[in-house]
C-alpha cells in the first residue's frame, strides 16, 4: 500500500497540473488562488486511500479525488462569505483579497470544475459514483444552512449540533472513502463500514476544530481564533456551557451574546474565561473519544487483513493530533 505521503504527493502533483490559466483572469486566478493554500488534503487522500486499501488503480482515482478537493475548497469559498472570514489557512479570504462578487463566482466555477472532475470514472461506476456524490453534496449545503440557522436560533441541542456538523463537514470524509473503494471495486457492504467510519471521523474532527477555534495558535490554526464566538456560532463549546449554566441557574453567557456593544476581542475573553470555569473543553474531549471510538469499530467490521487496515487506521490518529 502506499504511504499517506506518498497519496498526498500525488493530490499536490495532480493540483499543480490542474491549473486553470483561462480567460478571464479574473474568475479563474482565484480558484487557483485557494486550491494551492495548502492543508491536508485530507478528503482526496482519503479516496486515493479508500481505492488503494482494496488493491485499486489509485491512477483511475486521481480525477475524482481532485473532484473531490475542489468540491470541497468550493465549499470553504462561499463559506468563508457567509462568516465574513478574514482568513484562510493564514492568508486573506478570496472575498477579501478580491471581493464578494469574484468570490461568489468563481465558486461556482468551481463547482461546475467539481462534477466534471468527479465524472471521469468507469462508465460502470458512473451512476452509482455520481449519486454518492450528489447527495453528499445537498446534504454539505443543508447542514450549511443549518449552522446559520443556529446562529439566531434560541432552542438548539447538542444532538441538533451534532446532526449539523455531520452534514456539514463529515459526510464528505465518509463519501470520500467509499468513492474509493467503488473505484477498486470493493463490494457494497465494506464501503458502508468504510462511509461510516469517515462520517464518525469526521464529526471527531470538526469536534476539535471547535476547541481549536477558541485555544488555538493563531500561529498554526489559519483561521481566525475565537471567530465562532465572534460570529456568535453554536458550537458544541458553547451549547454545552449554556447547558451547565442552565444547570447552575445562572445566564452569563446569554447576555455576553445578547450585547451588541461588546469589542470583539473582549467578547472572545469572556466566553472563554467561562469556558474554562465549566470545563467544557473536557466534555468536548470525551464526546471526541466516543465518536473515534465509533469510527475503530466500524474499521474493525471490514473483511481486510489487519495490516492492510494500518495505513488508514495511523492516518485517523493523526488527525486527531493537531497543534492547540
Amino acid at each position: 500500500m502506499y504511504s499517506i505521503a506518498e497519496l498526498q504527493e500525488k493530490i499536490q502533483d495532480a493540483l499543480s497540473c490542474l491549473a486553470f490559466n483561462e480567460n478571464p483572469e479574473e474568475l479563474y486566478e482565484p480558484i487557483n488562488y485557494v486550491l494551492l493554500l495548502g492543508g491536508k488534503r485530507m478528503r482526496p487522500v482519503l479516496l486515493l486511500l479508500g481505492c488503494d486499501l482494496f488493491g485499486g488503480n489509485i491512477s483511475k482515482a486521481i480525477s475524482p479525488a481532485l473532484g473531490i478537493e475542489v468540491f470541497h475548497n468550493f465549499t470553504l469559498l462561499h463559506d468563508d462569505i457567509m462568516d465574513n472570514a478574514p482568513l484562510r489557512r493564514l492568508k486573506p479570504t478570496v472575498h477579501n483579497k478580491w471581493n464578494i462578487s469574484i468570490a461568489i463566482l468563481s465558486g461556482d466555477a468551481m463547482l461546475i470544475e467539481a462534477y466534471k472532475l468527479m465524472m471521469k470514472v468507469e462508465n460502470h461506476q458512473l451512476r452509482q459514483v455520481m449519486d454518492i456524490f450528489n447527495d453528499t453534496a445537498i446534504l454539505v449545503c443543508e447542514g450549511q444552512q443549518l449552522d446559520m440557522n443556529y446562529e439566531t436560533k434560541k432552542q438548539v441541542t447538542i444532538h441538533d449540533y451534532l446532526e449539523m456538523i455531520s452534514m456539514k463537514t463529515a459526510v464528505l470524509l465518509g463519501a470520500s472513502l467509499q468513492i474509493g473503494a467503488l473505484i477498486s471495486g470493493a463490494d457494497f457492504k465494506d464501503t458502508q463500514h468504510l462511509y461510516n467510519f469517515g462520517k464518525y471521523l469526521g464529526i471527531a474532527f470538526q469536534l476539535q476544530d471547535d476547541i481549536l477555534d477558541v485555544y488555538g495558535d493563531k500561529n498554526k490554526f489559519g483561521k481566525q481564533v475565537g471567530g465562532d464566538i465572534i460570529s456568535n456560532k453554536k458550537t458544541y463549546l458553547l451549547l454545552k456551557a449554556l447547558e451547565l449554566e442552565k444547570d447552575n441557574n445562572t445566564n452569563s453567557l446569554v447576555e455576553l451574546f445578547n450585547d451588541k456593544n461588546i469589542p470583539p476581542e473582549e467578547k472572545v475573553e469572556a466566553v472563554t474565561s467561562i469556558f474554562n470555569l465549566l470545563k467544557v473543553r473536557d466534555f468536548a474531549q470525551e464526546e471526541i473519544q466516543s465518536f473515534y471510538d465509533k469510527a475503530m469499530k466500524e474499521i474493525a467490521e471490514i473483511n481486510l487483513p489487519e495490516d492492510r487496515k494500518s495505513v488508514l487506521v495511523s492516518f485517523s490518529k493523526t488527525l486527531m493530533v493537531r497543534e492547540i
